[in-house]
């Protein structure tokens, strides 16, 4: 949620403090009051009716009212759609319409449509049928006329053969042939049509099996496609006709035909007839080819006009529905003519909240103001966090793992730096980085264009993370400064290296070839380490080392929070007997671990920091000899120790007994402050998540294992973290490996066959390579293990995350799917 103007300055470290309040509006301004508040955006109505469903409650004829118009407008949408527009962003909102207008226009403009839509289907089903009905009188009269033509010349060459080699049998032959009574001759009967091509075989087939081979089929191919009358769809069909003879034969053709959907046609064999038809038909396909053009022509025009208010009228729909949901919400009160709303809003918001429904008061002519009461509730308030477009990526990281507690410390206002920098210590590479870079000012200045479209399920995820990528690559840009890796390459960006060899030869050795001949490299890892036999093991020495402190330091960032916390909440028992010992414990091992490698990295000794830390808990007594690095170090080591075993009862058993003991006096009226539980963090307010006024059942033993559970996880989980922050050595090397893999093994082997095409085909490798498996994979790697470092190693020292969040009504978060 943006800042809105006159608000005050955004505040990320704790949510905004909240305030139930009691409206109770007169019912003739109510619908005006919820919707100057769904304008303002923040207030959260309470479900006072939860106990009626949905058809019991007060505006239910109303919401199914707008479902009915939402299911218009779809209708209308897909209209839109069909026709190729889209619903028009500069719609005219000078004319207001009410929503019972907009229900007399939405159905007048429905009916009208499916109208249009009917008589065109009628019309394109009437000129498909002509067209096919116009195919096969043309194929069917070209099967007669060639029949008619054949028989002619055999009946001329029979005449030619007869005057030829007549005989004495020939004339009683011929007498015979001609005193044949017509009525005894056998009639054939035809049906003819357009059968489906890729049904064409199988329709023989059956017709000969059915009949027994007492039929004749013949088939012609129509070159094109032509769209079937009932399915509305283009086929490929074939134009038949068949002989048969008898009615018994007729029957089985025409369920065959009606089985294969096949369309069938009449047809003459009387030229003059077939003539006249196809000039009838033709004349009728104009026709409707012309009308159906200029019901297209008006059906567009409708659409358009549609198009042109389709958003204003949409956005009306989804408002008023949405303030009758929320009226629904809302209780009558004893004499039913004024409802009463509930809920939480920003204590910032009074003033604005008093002015809205002053407003709705007036603009609705009412002569009883709306009635508004702040009422004290030991309910826990929602979390409400305002953020910027900026910042709202980084709150929706931490809001993933679990909303934070009403006005507990908020981890998403160091999560904008830590996340962004954990992230780039793995993917440090300045070339890598700018190609970040680059992409995501791409995102940023398009996002007015790709904020009002819909992107794909990966674009979109990348789009609302535009900001968090942009720090990762300036974050990721100094990290490869301080590695001094552009794709794996070393510059002398900032002088020259402190390092010269002794000879040529010494490229291949390690550093004791080298002598130091300038002063120290100024800024990040001098250039001549790349490319020696030490580079890695130096490398890894650095990073693992680095990682370690890097996670301490944000480790001791949670426990101090979970301090800040404490003192917030007034709550002395967590930061005497948790917030204490643990600060003892962690920084007892790994902070004097910490110490150990930064003097280790200032003084240049040889210690081996394994053995120390080993034998710090196996032989705390014995002389560390060479390992020793400062003066006393034997001594620190037995009192550091100590201390973390003091620590581990510490947080252990005092607690739960205090917390008894404040029970029992409670119950036995010594004390009347209320009795905290362990890991409750309850303002002097009235705000809780119990109600403490009860006699709440204390269970000792329940008690006692929960704080041992949170211990033993404190203790191990102070040495698995600490572990677990050695992924961001472990990350970082396989990303410089991998980038130097692709720049020698792909570039430079491609460069040195001297062969352009072989350079060509190398480049175009090395950057597919490095696009999708280090900007990529390598990416979303290192953005998934930077997020576990935060929700489970820095988020467990101090963070509830059991909150729920402020969900005010609002026109602006209406969704534009929302249409159910």
């Amino acid at each position: 949620m943006g800042d809105g103007g006159g608000l005050p300055t955004m505040d990320l470290m704790r949510s905004e403090p909240m305030q139930l309040s009691r409206i109770v509006i007169p019912m003739e301004s109510a619908h005006r009051t919820v919707s100057y508040l769904g304008d303002l955006g923040l207030f959260q109505f309470k479900d006072l009716n939860s106990g009626k469903s949905p058809f019991q409650r007060t505006f239910a004829a109303q919401i199914k009212r707008c479902g009915e118009m939402a299911r218009k407008l779809r209708f209308f949408r897909d209209q839109m759609t069909k026709a190729g527009l889209l619903a028009s962003t500069r719609s005219s909102y000078g004319s207001e319409i009410s929503l019972d207008e907009l229900e007399v226009k939405l159905g007048e403009l429905e009916s009208e449509l499916i109208e249009m839509n009917a008589n065109t289907e009628k019309l394109q089903r009437a000129y498909n049928e002509l067209l096919e009905y116009k195919l096969v009188l043309q194929k069917a009269g070209d099967f007669f006329h060639h029949a008619q033509t054949s028989a002619t010349v055999q009946q001329r060459e029979f005449e030619e053969h007869r005057l030829v080699e007549g005989s004495m049998d020939s004339p009683l032959l011929l007498e015979q042939e001609m005193t044949t009574d017509i009525s005894k001759q056998v009639k054939l009967g035809y049906v003819s049509g357009l059968v489906p091509r890729d049904k064409s075989m199988a329709f023989e087939r059956i017709l000969f099996r059915t009949t027994r081979g007492n039929v004749f089929l013949k088939q012609n191919v129509v070159e094109e496609a032509v769209i079937d009358p009932v399915q509305g769809e283009k086929v490929e069909k074939n134009v038949f006709i068949i002989f048969y003879s008898g009615e018994r034969a007729k029957n089985k053709v025409l369920k065959i035909c009606d089985a294969f959907g096949a369309n069938r046609y009449p047809f003459t064999d009387d030229i003059g007839k077939r003539y006249q038809l196809i000039t009838e038909v033709s004349g009728k396909i104009s026709e409707l080819k012309t009308t159906i053009e200029v019901g297209t022509l008006h059906w567009s025009s409708v659409v358009q006009a549609i198009a042109n208010q389709f958003e204003q009228w949409n956005n009306l729909v989804k408002k008023e529905k949405s303030i009758y949901h929320t009226l629904n919400t809302l209780s009558f009160d004893v004499t039913k003519k004024c409802l009463v709303a509930e809920g939480w809003h920003p204590v910032f918001a009074i003033t604005q909240i008093q002015k809205a429904l002053q407003r709705a008061t007036v603009d609705s002519n009412s002569q009883v103001g709306a009635i508004f009461e702040i009422l004290h509730s030991k309910e826990s308030p929602p979390t409400y966090f305002r953020t910027n477009k900026v910042t709202s990526a980084f709150q929706e990281i931490v809001d993933a793992y679990g909303v934070a507690k009403y006005q507990e410390a908020n981890p998403g206002l160091y999560t904008i730096v830590t996340f962004p920098f954990l992230f780039a210590v793995m993917f440090g590479d300045w070339g890598h980085g700018i190609c970040l870079l680059l992409a995501t000012l791409f995102l940023i200045l398009r996002e007015k264009k790709y904020s009002s479209q819909k992107l794909g399920d990966i674009m979109e995820m990348a789009f609302g993370g535009r900001y968090v990528i942009l720090m990762m690559s300036i974050f990721s840009i100094y990290t490869g400064l301080i590695y001094n890796e552009f794709f794996s390459v070393p510059f002398e960006l900032f002088g020259r290296s402190a390092y010269d060899c002794r000879d040529p030869s010494c490229r291949d050795a390690t550093t004791i070839g080298m002598i130091k001949v300038r002063d120290t490299y100024p800024f990040g890892v001098d250039p001549m380490w790349h490319g020696t036999r030490s580079e890695l093991p130096f490398l890894n020495s650095l990073k693992m080392k680095m990682s370690i402190l890097l996670g301490v330091a944000q480790m001791n960032l949670g426990i101090i929070l979970s301090y800040f916390n404490a003192k917030f909440f007034k709550n002395d028992l967590n930061i005497r007997y948790q917030f204490i010992p643990q600060m003892i414990f962690l920084n007892s091992l790994f902070g004097y671990l910490s110490l150990l490698i930064i003097v280790k990295w200032c003084t240049g000794s040889q210690a081996d920091l394994y053995h120390v830390m080993i034998y710090m808990f196996l032989s705390p007594t014995d002389d560390l000899g060479e390992n020793q690095l400062f003066w006393g170090q034997k001594y620190l080591q037995i009192l550091l120790l100590l201390l973390a075993l003091v620590a581990v009862p510490w947080m252990l058993i005092p607690k739960p007994l205090l917390l008894k003991k404040q029970h029992e006096e409670r119950h036995q009226g010594r004390a009347y402050a209320p009795l905290y539980t362990l890991d409750e963090n309850i303002e002097e307010s009235d705000f809780s998540d119990k109600p403490h006024g009860e006699h709440e059942e204390f269970e000792f033993s329940e008690v006692l294992v929960h704080q041992l559970i949170h211990t033993i996880e404190f203790v191990l989980g102070s040495v698995s973290n600490t572990a677990s922050y050695l992924r961001l050595w472990a990350l970082s090397l396989a990303h410089s490996e991998l980038s130097s893999v692709f720049y020698e093994k792909v570039l430079l082997l491609a460069w040195g066959f001297n062969n352009l095409v072989i350079l060509a085909i190398g480049i175009i490798v090395f950057v597919f390579a490095t696009v999708g498996v280090l900007l990529v994979m390598e990416t979303l790697s290192a953005f998934l293990h930077a997020l576990r470092l935060h929700w489970v190693e820095f988020q467990n020292k101090f963070y509830e995350g059991d909150g729920y969040k402020f969900s005010p009504f609002s026109f602006a978060t209406i969704s534009e799917e929302d249409d159910n």
